[in-house]
């Protein structure tokens, strides 16, 4: 059997994050969660993720900062990053972070497996 896809949920509700671990878990991903982005690029380093999903209001860094240093990471750049918010400018937020697509919240679990399946096929 295939090993299992990596995701990685920054959000600093910690609702969302028990929402989207049980969600993924289920769908068969394996998940990590933070509920900060102190130190994105050695957080997301240490993980290797296939796919990350970035809130926007994120304690210290914010989402926006800590998608562009991702981003600007040679060894990590190339991991697909979902931009999710509540913010009516999601759209121009995403752009601006230079995700690679966005989620608007609240969402269905059928958008979020989606999306990962999208991203990650």
């Amino acid at each position: 059997m295939a090993e299992a896809k990596k995701v990685f949920v920054f959000d600093d509700n910690r609702d969302i994050l028990d929402l989207c671990t049980f969600i993924l878990e289920d769908a068969g991903y394996e998940i990590k969660t933070s509920e900060t982005a102190n130190e994105i690029e050695s957080q997301v380093a240490a993980y290797m993720p296939d796919i990350i999903f970035m809130d926007n209001w994120l304690p210290d860094l914010g989402g926006i900062q800590a998608t562009k240093a991702i981003k600007s990471n040679p060894e990590l750049k190339h991991i697909p990053v979902i931009y999710f918010s509540a913010n009516n400018d999601i759209s121009a937020l995403a752009d601006e972070a230079g995700a690679d697509s966005y989620l608007s919240k609240p969402f269905d679990i059928e958008a979020l497996e989606s999306i990962v399946r999208k991203h990650l096929s």
